[in-house]
């Protein structure tokens, strides 16, 4: 598509005493005339001695892959992070770990005090009682019942209170396994750690009294940090799991990897969640860091890379001046990202040759040509 621009450009005065400087002899009033029509309908009319002596760069577009920049966040991997906390409410009586501090699973990390403990070890140590004495009563039955004393029921009897009592016994158990009981004295919980890792978060403090179920710690296992990105629609289409994400802070990067891309929008956001992992054996990146994803996409049919010294504003349009027989024309594109320092853009055949370096004189010459057709 080509700019219409109703005004007449002129070479500035600097470029034209370095193209003096050159041997280049002034333009004749045809030529001068010449180089208005041609300035009419967006074109900058120079000859290749031109573009070389004001120091316009040449370039080529390249087809390739696109390149996406979102900001993004550092995260505990939500499948290695764990929340501890007790089944049974109580008193916290101890905290063995303190945030940022390492813990093994199956530790004992907090002790606490509850009335409702003493009745699960009682119940627990009731049963395992009766399950004794069932145990007692069966081994009699069978004796007697050898010796033809005692009859068969008593013995079918015996057996199946003995059945009973181991049930209850496994149950009373399971209770306590599901409070999390360890340790510890009649009325006293030992908390135990879900899984190893370390220490991110501690909600409760010594002598506080807590809830069934309230959170007491947050352990996660940093070996592995998740980054959290929102796609839009169509970049979400072009990313798949296992696409590559370079992740940046400062002079720090590394590369993730797509592990999940979620089938449905985010209500709030209207944007497309994706989970990328990233291995974090050295503890270099901390859940809640700000960091910038770079992904490498599938582009899209027409989309292009160029520098980004090729791009300037024109009539208040992302433009680039595309080579022609007489100098350049200026021709709008859409950028659809920028990373170092060069740009996916659509509307380009790709087959063209831009000014790149250098192009900022072009963009001067409309503006001097659009300010002087004003003063007339």
């Amino acid at each position: 598509m080509t700019i219409m621009f109703k005004y007449r450009a002129a070479l500035p005065l600097a470029l034209t005493l370095v193209l003096a400087g050159c041997g280049q002899p002034a333009a004749a009033p045809a030529e001068k005339a010449e180089a208005k029509e041609a300035e009419a309908e967006g074109v900058v009319h120079l000859t290749a001695q031109q573009i070389k002596a004001a120091g316009i760069a040449l370039v080529r577009p390249t087809a390739g892959a696109g390149v996406l920049s979102l900001p993004a966040t550092i995260e505990s991997d939500p499948q290695a992070t764990q929340v501890v906390s007790a089944a049974i409410g109580g008193r916290v009586v101890a905290l063995n770990r303190n945030l940022g501090q390492a813990v093994r699973r199956g530790e004992v990390v907090a002790v606490i005090e509850s009335r409702d403990a003493a009745g699960l070890r009682a119940e627990v140590e009731a049963a395992q009682a009766r399950a004794n004495l069932a145990r007692s009563n069966l081994t009699r039955e069978e004796r007697l019942f050898a010796l033809k004393v005692s009859p068969e029921r008593d013995l079918i009897a015996a057996r199946t209170a003995m059945t009973e009592a181991n049930i209850a016994l496994r149950l009373a158990g399971q209770q306590v396994s599901a409070a999390g009981i360890a340790g510890g004295s009649l009325n006293r919980i030992g908390v135990v750690a879900p899984i190893g890792g370390q220490v991110t978060t501690r909600s409760v403090v010594l002598g506080q009294t807590v809830a069934p179920d309230a959170e007491l710690f947050r352990v996660a296992n940093l070996g592995r940090v998740a980054i959290n990105l929102s796609l839009t629609p169509a970049d979400a289409g072009r990313i798949r799991v296992g696409t590559p994400v370079e992740v940046r802070s400062g002079a720090r990067s590394a590369t993730a990897r797509v592990h999940f891309v979620s089938p449905v929008l985010d209500a709030a956001t209207r944007l497309v969640p994706a989970v990328a992992l990233l291995e974090n054996g050295g503890g270099v990146w901390r859940p809640g860091e700000p960091v910038t994803a770079i992904l490498q996409v599938g582009a899209s049919d027409d989309a292009i890379s160029i520098p980004d010294s090729a791009l300037q504003t024109v009539e208040g349009r992302t433009s680039v001046f595309v080579r022609t027989k007489e100098g350049f024309r200026a021709v709008p594109v859409t950028v659809t990202s920028r990373v170092g320092g060069m740009a996916t853009v659509t509307g380009l055949s790709g087959r063209e040759s831009l000014a790149g370096e250098g192009s900022f004189t072009l963009k001067a010459e409309l503006a001097k040509g659009e300010a002087e057709h004003g003063g007339h």
